[in-house]
């Protein structure tokens, strides 16, 4: 309960005036006709929403699905190996150790279900104490209500309705076309409308000391490897980073089990180490912004090799073009990289163009090579974060701490520019540092603050 929902109360007190002359003195009498007004009773519903704010948090609320999409994931890949021991023939060569992985993975589930267990025993005598405190601090202010003999209150919740109903006319009136559609011959997607979740909201094993980093899954796996995650954090001033983390499986990374760390150089920063949030992993190998060069880094994970690739000099870099908005300017954002349908590309901007954004193909051979590359008029410092689907360019910007607004697009098979898209994303924390689509599974992957999620982009 929000303090904001404790109405101020007015009151209005009869007053009867007798006067008497005595000595050419005036002397008046007051009487108050209402009892006194209980401001014990309003302090104590005060002090309870307090208590109901600290009680209840959204750190609190996200335990619990973390730990049913974590038991979600075990299961699945319990039925998994199961399926591959009963297909097993190798005359009990290795059976007993499979059997052995499969009790293992027994264990670890029956640990996340007693885990479960606790929090949702947790949860439910927290939802009985708080469902008996609003129901006693309901009932208090509808006590409280009588001494508002002025009717305040009822006024005040006909003007929030208006209000309502007011703010719903203006949406209508001003509803704008529908976004670009993309054409379903190049990858099978109709048009972007909307975007649902978050479907995953989780803090990250280094906890909230690293705002900036990035995550996901690589677009274009090798064999075996589908179902791995990758994490880099920046751990050097928020703007460097030498090493990447990955994990077998979404749970394994969502309750920091079992990682491997694969190391670019041993110390940080140093040449051809990461220099910004914005990365994407597509054919085992992580593209990124080589440190303190306009150059795009290529890191093969197998061969931990790096190969490079250098955009005209008069590209940004070292925060020259950042992202940004009003009130905030994300640091050495220059280049952001976006994996799609189609392949690898990095969005920057270069003086020569004003300081518009250009996107740039990266082939990806070792070393890469760029190949188409278009220009738009899009101002690289009025985005927040930009990503790519079939082929189109998406550019998001920050409207409040809530939302994040999808609101320009350009294609790049017929150089259609539009300023006019209105796709909310509701935001979990205030800033987005990393943003990119996934086109194994069409969500989106966000790094916010600390917080990894997932969105899911919703075609038509």
């Amino acid at each position: 309960m929000s303090q904001s929902n404790i109405f101020i109360l007015l009151i209005l007190i009869p007053l009867t005036f007798t006067q008497s002359v005595r000595r050419k003195d005036c002397v008046c009498d007051l009487k108050n006709s209402d009892p006194a007004f209980p401001e014990k009773k309003l302090k104590n519903v005060e002090t309870t929403a307090l208590q109901c704010i600290g009680t209840i948090t959204s750190e609190k609320m996200t335990d619990l699905d973390r730990l049913v999409l974590g038991l979600q994931h075990r299961i699945k890949q319990l039925e998994g190996n199961v399926i591959v021991l009963e297909k097993e023939d190798d005359r009990n060569l290795y059976g007993a150790v499979s059997l052995r992985i499969i009790e293992l993975e027994i264990a670890e589930i029956q640990d996340l279900l007693d885990k479960l267990n606790r929090t949702t025993q947790n949860y439910q005598h927290l939802s009985v104490q708080t469902a008996a405190q609003l129901e006693d601090m309901k009932d208090a202010m509808v006590d409280l209500e009588k001494f508002d003999n002025m009717q305040v209150i009822k006024t005040n919740r006909e003007n929030q309705r208006f209000k309502r109903n007011l703010e719903q006319c203006k949406e209508e009136l001003s509803a704008t076309a529908a976004p670009p559609t993309v054409p379903p011959a190049r990858c099978g997607l109709g048009r972007a409308v909307s975007v649902a979740g978050p479907r995953t909201y989780s803090l990250t094993v280094y906890g909230t000391s690293y705002t900036f980093g990035a995550w996901g899954r690589d677009a274009k796996p090798a064999p075996g490897d589908k179902n791995k995650y990758w994490l880099v954090v920046l751990s050097s001033g928020n703007v460097y980073g030498h090493f990447v983390r990955q994990y077998s499986t979404l749970s394994t990374l969502l309750l920091g089990i079992g990682p491997t760390d694969t190391y670019i150089s041993s110390s940080n920063p140093t040449t051809n180490t990461i220099q910004g949030p914005n990365m994407v992993m597509y054919g085992n190998a992580l593209y990124y912004n080589c440190y303190n060069t306009y150059s795009v880094c290529r890191f093969n994970m197998t061969t931990r090799s790096v190969s490079t690739v250098a955009l005209p000099n008069d590209a940004g870099y070292n925060s020259k073009f950042p992202f940004a908005h009003l009130g905030a300017t994300y640091t050495y954002t220059d280049m952001d990289f976006a994996t799609d349908e189609l392949g690898v590309y990095v969005i920057y901007a270069t003086t020569s163009n004003f300081g518009n954004v250009i996107i740039s193909k990266v082939e990806t051979s070792n070393p890469p090579v760029f190949n188409q590359t278009w220009s738009t008029s899009l101002h690289k410092k009025t985005v927040t974060n930009t990503f790519m689907v079939c082929g189109v360019l998406y550019a998001t910007r920050y409207l409040d701490k809530e939302t994040e607004e999808i609101f320009y697009s350009y294609d790049t098979k017929t150089k259609e520019e539009r300023f006019d898209l209105k796709i909310n994303i509701k935001k979990m924390q205030t800033n987005i540092q990393f943003l990119n689509y996934d086109p194994r599974d069409h969500l989106l992957y966000v790094y916010s603050d600390a917080y990894i999620l997932t969105y899911e982009l919703i075609f038509q």
